[in-house]
């Protein structure tokens, strides 16, 4: 004596459908409005994770920039660029008689 078993899918259908169209209505409306709201909150936390991403960028980029213009500040100082000048190319200053002053109008 084996019972066979009924398809409970097929059972809510009819169900749904004998009640009448309003509660299929509602609950497609139900099923939208939580797709919705899985659509939204899977775009804000992609959006949060890209804003995250793009501040992590900007520190370190704003750290290279402040390591950047030390560096600038270090190897535009007088001293160096004069013991370069002297050293690593040879040069001196000229004497008095071989300067040449221009005077723009």
């Amino acid at each position: 004596m084996s019972k066979s078993t009924p398809n409970l899918a097929k059972l809510i259908a009819l169900d749904l459908l004998s009640v009448g169209r309003v509660p299929l209505i509602c609950l497609l409306l139900i099923f939208a409005s939580a797709m919705g709201v899985v659509f939204t909150t899977h775009h804000t936390r992609q959006a949060i994770t890209e804003k995250d991403q793009a501040l992590v960028e900007r520190e370190r980029l704003d750290n290279e920039w402040r390591n950047l213009i030390l560096e600038e500040t270090a190897l535009a100082e007088h001293s160096r660029v004069q013991a370069v000048a002297k050293h690593e190319l040879e040069m001196k200053r000229p004497d008095s008689d071989k300067e040449v002053i221009i005077n723009l109008p």
